[in-house]
């Protein structure tokens, strides 16, 4: 049996045995089975999530990220409730039905605060679906978020080797705490979603082999994988960006692993390559997430150089983005788009 079909089957391989599936295997066989695989589960559906950065703010001094707190050219914001609320409102009259509030660590956002933003989006639009990614919180702020009405939540572990993580973060930071907040996150019922940064300086394959573990013991119901793309006012400045074709590797290969997974195909694969959207659907991605951000905040939330913010990938240009889903046979779907167990 093909080390492909036993993935497909279910096994647990050992992170020498992923090593082999990343390196040696064949491009094109990946590609056609992860899209066999999503196709058979979700269809020709591709799910729009309208994605609100509500604030530029962060505590966190990650090396590779534009909004770390050491950055004094970040330009910051905080959008008000009235704004938040705005950019619902617009969004749900375009025809979406679920939402990720996005934010750096920021703690002027309390759990009062965020309670408030859930409950007054549920109690207005009780149909849509409340996607958190505001960071490490505790175990009781995630409890209390849930019980107000978030339904999902993203938190990418960004690596599973330890000592990768430190290469990526101060030591102020725990990588022991960021996977505790993930498990936490699956007993409180989320929809939970991990994730990496491709090609991330201190990455090798082996360290891309031991996500692949991590991910099969955690079984998120979502995984977000971009290429890293560097940031001029970082550390991580001079570094080189992740390679496309891997990142393009590893979202198939994680489909293959977590066939009912919903992987976006990232902002960043759209930002590294003009095609990188439509090749991540290709390669078994079923989620997209345009911008619904105020446009005049829009473009000071930049995590990396050059990323993409009103083009095709943007919330005001949903037709268009119907229109290159179809290219390629796939139909751009509105609805929640839950996780399928």
């Amino acid at each position: 049996m093909s080390i492909i079909d036993r993935i497909i089957n279910g096994e647990k391989l050992s992170a020498e045995e992923w090593m082999e599936a990343i390196e040696y295997t064949d491009g094109e066989e990946i590609r056609a089975a992860a899209s066999s695989v999503r196709d058979r589960i979700y269809g020709k559906k591709v799910f729009a999530r309208g994605l609100i950065e509500f604030t530029s703010y962060c505590r966190n001094d990650c090396f590779y990220c534009g909004l770390r707190k050491s950055n004094r050219e970040a330009l910051r914001y905080r959008l008000s409730s009235d704004s938040i609320m705005e950019s619902v409102d617009l969004g749900y009259e375009a025809g979406f039905r679920t939402f990720v509030l996005q934010g750096g660590e920021d703690n002027y956002f309390s759990d009062e605060r965020l309670i408030g933003m859930i409950k007054e989006i549920k109690s207005i639009y009780p149909d849509v679906a409340v996607t958190l990614s505001v960071g490490e919180r505790s175990y009781e702020s995630y409890k209390a978020l849930r019980e107000a009405g978030a339904d999902r939540y993203l938190l990418r572990h960004e690596t599973a080797d330890s000592a990768h993580y430190r290469v990526l973060h101060p030591d102020s930071m725990s990588q022991e705490n960021r996977i505790e907040c993930l498990h936490n996150l699956k007993k409180l019922g989320y929809q939970t979603g991990a994730g990496m940064m491709v090609g991330s300086p201190g990455s090798s394959i082996r360290t891309l082999a031991e996500d692949m573990v991590f991910m099969k013991e955690l079984n998120p119901e979502m995984v977000g994988i971009g290429p890293f793309i560097p940031h001029s006012s970082t550390p991580f400045k001079d570094e080189k960006r992740g390679s496309v074709e891997l990142t393009l590797r590893m979202v198939a290969l994680v489909r293959l692993m977590l066939p009912h997974a919903m992987i976006p195909a990232t902002t960043a694969l759209a930002t590294a390559s003009d095609d990188g959207q439509l090749q991540g659907i290709l390669h078994g991605a079923n989620v997209i997430m345009p911008d619904i951000t105020p446009t005049e905040e829009r473009a000071k939330y930049m995590i990396y150089d050059g990323k993409k913010i009103t083009g095709d990938e943007a919330g005001e240009n949903l037709e268009k983005i119907a229109r290159r889903m179809e290219t390629i046979g796939y139909t751009l779907s509105m609805e929640r788009g839950d996780y399928i167990p």
